[in-house]
């Protein structure tokens, strides 16, 4: 699929200097799809190196939870790293 701007919120926006944004995106789509180079380029005038996106994902219909940052913005073309998935552990 494609970058849905519906899931996508702004949470944390650097005011000044180079400290980085914080966003939430929630998809259906699956952490591969979403840290494909290029995914992100319809909104790359409000992203930059560095910004973290908490992304909500689905695999197979799992729920995956996964912190991705901006590795590179050409203005036109946003990459994202890999990131980080976040599991959960019942402790009970």
């Amino acid at each position: 699929m494609a970058f849905s701007m519906t899931g996508f919120n702004t949470h944390g926006a650097s005011k000044a200097g180079n400290a980085p944004s914080v966003h939430t995106y929630s998809t259906t789509d699956a952490i591969a799809d979403v840290n494909t180079s290029g995914y992100f380029n319809s909104i790359a005038s409000v992203l930059k190196v560095g910004d973290l996106v908490f992304c909500h994902t689905s695999t197979g219909g799992t729920a995956v939870m996964s912190i991705v940052w901006v590795n590179s913005n050409t203005g036109s073309v946003v990459d994202v790293t890999d990131g980080l998935t976040v599991t959960a552990t019942d402790t009970d």
